[in-house]
């Protein structure tokens, strides 16, 4: 993950016979990205490819139509399926939701009064998120959900959790 983009879904479908696709976003509310000029697509590991947008259109609130300059056809839009897709970092804030899980990414985690790290990325699953942290030099992924977060500050740029005991001991 770069530290100059923010990854916010991947584009999942084409959609008619112009090359218009179908992007699955998590930026929380629903948007159409208007004025957007430029996303990007990870062309391989850390790899960012700029394409310019001729057009957007809501579909619905995680999905939005995206028309991407040339790619004029069904079979050219189809080789960039399944393409996570990221924004400029200034982008990412003006579009993305306060209370989007997405949006505590460069957050602090804090445990009990403990700072864990900082939130590298937000996993989204259907009933928790995962926090990818550093912790001691280690990849750890810690839940958040009703049962352990206890305060969001977003103002600190803070995320407190009540974590189980021994989560963190699988780590070390």
């Amino acid at each position: 993950m770069s530290d100059n983009y923010r990854n916010i879904g991947r584009l999942v479908a084409v959609h008619g016979l112009q090359g218009e696709l179908v992007l699955l976003h998590r930026l929380g509310r629903k948007t159409s990205l208007k004025g957007l000029k430029t996303l990007f697509l990870e062309e391989r590991r850390d790899e960012m490819l700029p394409w310019f947008i001729q057009s957007t259109r809501v579909k619905s609130d995680d999905e939005i139509f995206v028309k991407l300059e040339g790619l004029d056809t069904k079979e050219a839009a189809r080789r960039v399926v399944q393409k996570e897709v990221w924004l400029a970092e200034s982008d990412f804030e003006h579009f993305a939701g306060k209370s989007a899980p997405i949006s505590m990414v460069g957050f602090r985690l804090f445990d009990a009064g403990r700072d864990l790290g900082e939130i590298l990325e937000v996993i989204e699953q259907p009933h928790q998120v995962l926090c990818r942290i550093d912790l001691g030099g280690k990849e750890a992924l810690i839940p958040v959900h009703e049962q352990t977060l206890r305060k969001v500050d977003a103002r600190k740029r803070e995320v407190h959790v009540e974590l189980p005991d021994g989560l963190l001991e699988i780590y070390q």
